[in-house]
């Protein structure tokens, strides 16, 4: 994925909602890469409990006020 998409213009979001939306979009990434560019419908419950998993470990990241691993710097 570009990183010009995960640290462009955040489009007027807050500092929380960039960063939800750049997990997301990572989560997505991978997932679309692990099931060669197509996700079957069968496959959406996985792929969405994947993504709870890394917005879930953003939210804890900011909670403990640990930096978060793919922040940018």
């Amino acid at each position: 994925m570009s990183d010009a998409y995960l640290v462009g213009d955040p489009d007027g979001l807050s500092p929380l909602l960039t960063e939800l939306r750049n997990a997301v979009a990572r989560e997505l990434h991978a997932q679309l890469a692990l099931r060669a560019e197509r996700i079957e419908l069968a496959d959406v419950p996985e792929v969405a409990y994947q993504i709870t998993r890394r917005v879930d470990e953003l939210l804890r990241h900011r909670r403990g006020r640990l930096p978060h691993p793919h922040s940018p710097k």
